[in-house]
């Protein structure tokens, strides 16, 4: 799951190494950029007729408490984005779990997250009640149909 410094992976292919460059940096014409980065507050929908070409996007989260990551994540995701989405920043271990549902499936954190940590955080919760970006069931469909 570990590949680099602090970088967390969960994706089987290859780490993308490759610098991100802005989103302005690219919509201005840089477009053979396999790597762009999100900052809090850019419109992830500029990137939709982009999906294809891009390898990698980095989702910048300045604290723990900005929020619109999620969001560019779940976006991305929902048109069909299937390359590495990397949140980077300040990240907490407890929220790696909703990242991932929201379709994040690699993480550079400002500060090591602890191993054991993750892994409980990780295993906490078996089933979801809402649907989200990832493959997860939810608990009322399972039980329901």
């Amino acid at each position: 799951m570990a590949d680099g410094d602090n970088l967390l992976r969960f994706r089987d292919d290859e780490a993308h190494d490759e610098p991100a460059i802005t989103l302005d940096s690219f919509l201005a014409g840089q477009t053979n950029a396999g790597a762009v980065r999100l900052e809090a507050g850019d419109d992830a929908r500029a990137l939709l007729p982009h999906l294809g070409q891009i390898a990698l996007v980095e989702v910048s989260f300045p604290t723990f408490r900005d929020g619109r990551g999620y969001s560019a994540a779940r976006i991305l995701r929902e048109a069909g984005y299937a390359g590495e989405l990397r949140a980077s920043g300040d990240l907490l271990v407890d929220q790696v779990t909703f990242m991932r549902r929201c379709g994040f499936d690699s993480f550079a954190p400002q500060a090591p997250i602890d191993a054991a940590a993750l892994d409980r955080s990780l295993a906490r919760y078996a089933h979801h009640y809402q649907a989200a970006a990832d493959a997860a069931v939810p608990v009322w469909k399972l039980r329901h149909g």
